[in-house]
């Protein structure tokens, strides 16, 4: 598959469209971006467009424990198989949307992610065609209130830190025909590098991942599955610009600290 950057986006209030992105340029398609799709000719300076998430998940999978620096900074054990979350439909948002201050207070992190998206139903894959049910890659904030997870002593509540509105920024686009193991996540938080890891240091690779998560469940065209994430995770304060970088995806940027 050649390396292709699939947006979503409105222009004007519009109904959303989706197409690909050259440059600066928006070429405009029509169909469907996981089946059969052609340009129908018209096409948008990026500036021109609002985008949004590029892709619509049914659910998106956060994975635990999943990059061998950051498990030996926190001295953890290997895990024997992937360790997820979900993350809720509230919480996915898009390139340049605003991170929303939560309601109850606390401490929010930024934790800067591959998103592995599947491009047709997945249901009990084998490791070996895996990778086949894979569209393309983008990049993820898996947003989460620190304060709130670890708050009660005898339920350690993922959901709720990771699930609040706007925490799940995705974006800016969807890239096909990438070698998910040359990439590198960079997270940069007001114009200072904070995280820069590879993505070859996870523990389950791509095709193990979409393997063993489709024995669990069914992935569907859309879905997102989160990479986890490495050392270097931190804070936000209230006006703090954190933006997501992966060589061939693009950068993901959002602002934090604007109240819903």
């Amino acid at each position: 598959m050649k390396h292709t950057r699939w947006v979503r986006y409105r222009i004007d209030g519009a109904e959303a469209s989706f197409g690909t992105l050259h440059d600066d340029i928006v070429v405009e398609h029509r169909g469907q971006m996981f089946g059969h799709n052609e340009p129908t000719g018209r096409t948008a300076l990026l500036s021109q467009v609002q985008l949004l998430a590029p892709v619509e998940p049914t659910k998106v999978i956060a994975l635990w424990n999943n990059f061998g620096e950051l498990r030996a900074k926190l001295s953890l054990a290997h895990p024997e198989e992937p360790l997820y979350l979900l993350k809720s439909p509230n919480s996915w948002s898009a390139h340049g949307e605003p991170i929303p201050l939560p309601r109850g207070g606390g401490k929010v992190a930024f934790e800067g992610e591959l998103g592995i998206v599947i491009g047709k139903r997945c249901s009990a894959a084998t490791e070996s065609e895996a990778l086949s049910f894979v569209f393309g890659y983008t990049c993820a904030n898996d947003v989460t209130v620190a304060d709130i997870l670890f708050r009660d002593a005898s339920f350690a509540q993922w959901t709720r830190s990771k699930g609040l509105d706007g925490f799940c920024p995705i974006g800016p686009v969807v890239a096909t025909g990438l070698d998910p193991s040359t990439l590198t996540v960079k997270t940069v938080l007001d114009g200072q590098v904070r995280q820069q890891y590879p993505i070859s240091d996870m523990t389950f690779s791509v095709a193990q991942l979409v393997s063993r998560i489709s024995l669990d469940m069914t992935l569907l065209p859309g879905d997102v599955i989160l990479c986890g994430t490495s050392v270097g995770v931190g804070s936000m304060k209230p006006g703090s610009l954190v933006e997501v970088e992966i060589d061939g995806i693009g950068r993901l940027a959002n602002r934090y600290g604007f109240p819903t």
